[in-house]
């Protein structure tokens, strides 16, 4: 298994959490890992209708903002929602945009 590069938790910045959910796609995809929990990125891409290497960028934005953290199992990469980081970073952000999506 592999972990992806991404910020530490006192590292991840407001305004690149908020550019990476400013895009409906990567709210899509925060949505969909608030509810399911752990998501594979092709499974998502393919649920979205997006082209695979549009998903890449988002998928990648959100990593390297720190939205989501992301590991890779042989050709398998699984992403997950960095709620307790976003939480204790910005209390309540998360839980507000996600309501105003749902």
């Amino acid at each position: 298994m592999r972990v992806l590069p991404q910020p530490a938790a006192e590292d991840i910045q407001l305004t690149e959490v908020l550019h990476a959910l400013s895009d409906p796609a990567r709210l899509e995809v925060v949505t969909r890992l608030a509810v399911e929990r752990e998501l594979t990125c092709r499974g998502v891409g393919d649920e979205i209708g997006l082209h695979k290497s549009t998903m890449s960028h988002h998928y990648r934005v959100l990593r390297e903002s720190g939205v989501v953290s992301s590991r890779q199992e042989g050709r398998q990469k699984f992403m997950t929602l960095r709620r307790d980081d976003l939480d204790a970073r910005f209390p309540g952000l998360l839980d507000s945009v996600l309501g105003a999506t749902l």
